[in-house]
């Protein structure tokens, strides 16, 4: 395999191992800062050798504490959720999908990807840098993420290099985006009209177009604060501000503007991670159930309904920051019609399975595991889409078991069942299903287990992003939900040695597959002779009288 290869199925892979590595090392994170939280003044010898600063001592400091959360939330967010779905299955299976022999501009794919990779390495060197890595979250929230070294550790080359991987990121998402939409417009084979398409090629179609919109924004943003931070100019900073009995040198700027920005990007993003495993979920729910998608174009003007609404909700995200209530009350109404095109999809999988001759594949099961995470996490939604709630809500662990729910565990259980379902396809061999299913059950309760608990923290005031709350006496009863949070993640996170050793195992010694093992219509599972002209909707099953109860898309 040629490292610097075109050939899309090589750069779908490439992705993927970059977005394992990033999750292992992300999880890792996590199981470091549950610990702490836990137990916050343990002396532990090797913290103090991985980082002789920030855990003098061996014991870790809150600035480190911050450090490896705006890590972990970065990784996750952008080489994990934003990479897997739409750069690893979306660069392999595209073009199987729609009948075209490469993608549109291979060149550009192997940019994407490499930029991509060094977007990682400019992430990873703040860790290694004078001051460490950045304390300032995902967000990387001004005046103190423009300042520089004065702002505290982190805030110096290590938030440097996090600017330049976001900015690297942007790019590289940017050069994707436009190679999916040429290609999904230009290449599709004889006989694929768009209506025609399966529900995944739309995923990857409308998350290209929102990564075009929104990432030009955060690169934007991304430049101006490197700016504020090494050439003077006062974007984000504004006048009057002293930092460290220390008057700064900016005037004119406003903090604010970065959560425009930012947000306006930043929700979009959340869809950029969803709407690929969207279409994932709805092609292997059919495929399970034997049955036709449920309201397929409704499936495909609700992508674009919610879409076009995520960006007009940014607004939700700073209900706290002083904005006049008219923009609430504008921010809200729309924040809560999105709800209608989720729901109408959450409808149209339960039509769809409704009946259906059901497979309890691993596949299978971590798409129905996709959707009772995705509907657990909307609801909580709708709470903090109220601005009075959210006032409350809003700086608590209420909305860190939101946004894990909505966004990261369903884009996770979206990436684990189009893993077991096309690991045959990318393989030639097929996974434990046993072993996948005991990965699935001991994965779904342990997320729950993790996340409900942080709503109830929230409910109670717990603040999100502290490192230690044994001061906060209004929590003194709530150590046991938040002992029950580290020891689901500690149980969830060794479930997934699960997958990574029958991945490992089935790669390279598991029973061979055939051409089609699922029984599923689209091309990718057709033989490689075969013709690729198009002849049927992508989801054509359950024939009376015949042989077989499904039509491939190119059968005649």
């Amino acid at each position: 395999m040629k490292i610097f290869s075109t050939d899309h199925k090589v750069i779908g892979k490439q992705y993927l191992t970059l977005a394992f590595f990033s999750v292992a090392l992300g999880i890792v994170l996590s199981l470091i800062m549950r610990f702490h939280l836990i137990r916050p003044d343990a002396k532990i010898s090797w913290f103090a050798t991985l980082w002789p600063v920030g855990a003098t001592g061996g014991i870790m400091t809150p600035e480190l504490y911050l450090s490896l959360m705006s890590i972990h939330g970065t990784l996750m967010v952008f080489f994990v959720l934003s990479t897997a779905p739409q750069g690893g299955f979306g660069n392999y299976f595209l073009p199987l999908q729609i009948g075209a022999p490469k993608m549109a501009f291979p060149v550009l794919s192997m940019l994407s990807f490499w930029t991509t990779f060094l977007a990682l390495m400019a992430l990873l060197a703040s860790f290694a840098v004078e001051g460490g890595a950045p304390l300032s979250g995902w967000t990387a929230y001004p005046p103190l993420s423009a300042l520089g070294q004065v702002a505290g550790p982190g805030q110096g080359l290590g938030m440097d290099c996090w600017i330049v991987s976001i900015a690297l990121f942007s790019i590289a998402s940017l050069m994707g985006a436009i190679n999916f939409i040429t290609t999904i417009l230009d290449m599709r084979t004889e006989g694929m009209n768009l209506m025609r398409m399966p529900l995944t090629c739309w995923g990857w179609f409308v998350t290209a177009i929102i990564s075009l919109l929104a990432f030009g924004v955060l690169l934007a943003a991304g430049i101006l604060l490197f700016m504020d931070r090494n050439l003077g100019t006062s974007f984000f900073i504004p006048a009057g501000l002293v930092v460290s009995d220390q008057l700064q040198n900016h005037s004119g700027g406003s903090p604010i503007l970065w959560q425009h920005l930012f947000w306006f990007f930043g929700h979009p993003e959340v869809y950029i991670a969803i709407l690929p495993g969207m279409g994932i979920v709805s092609t292997v729910l059919s495929v399970f159930a034997r049955k036709p998608v449920f309201g397929y174009r409704a499936m495909v003007y609700a992508m674009f309904s919610i879409a076009i609404l995520g960006f007009f909700v940014w607004g939700h995200h700073m209900f706290i920051s002083g904005m006049s209530p008219y923009s609430s009350i504008a921010f809200s109404l729309i924040t809560l019609a999105v709800g209608v095109p989720s729901a109408i999809k959450t409808f149209n999988w339960l039509g769809t399975i409704w009946g259906g001759k059901i497979r309890f594949t691993t596949s299978m099961l971590f798409a129905l595991g996709f959707v009772s995470v995705f509907v657990s996490g909307g609801l909580t939604g709708l709470f903090l889409g109220q601005p009075a709630i959210d006032l409350y809500f809003h700086d608590t662990y209420f909305v860190v078991g939101h946004f894990h729910m909505i966004m990261g565990v369903a884009a996770i259980f979206a990436i684990f069942s189009a893993m077991y379902f096309w690991f045959p396809k990318m393989y030639g061999r097929m996974m434990n299903d046993n072993l996948g299913q005991v990965h699935f059950y001991l994965t779904f309760i342990g997320v729950y287990a993790i996340f409900i608990p942080m709503h109830f923290l929230g409910i109670l005031g717990a603040p999100r992003r502290y490192a230690d709350f044994k001061e906060l006496e209004f929590l003194a009863k709530s150590g046991i939900l938040q002992r029950i949070t580290t020891y689901s993640a500690y149980c969830t996170a060794a479930a997934q040695l699960l997958f990574f050793g029958s991945y490992f195992y089935a790669k390279w010694r598991g029973p061979l597959a055939t051409i089609n093992p699922w029984d599923a219509t689209t091309l990718e599972w057709t033989e490689p002779s075969e013709s690729n002209v198009v002849n049927h909707a992508p989801d054509v099953y359950s024939l009376p009288g015949e042989e077989k109860d499904f039509v491939m898309q190119s059968d005649q």
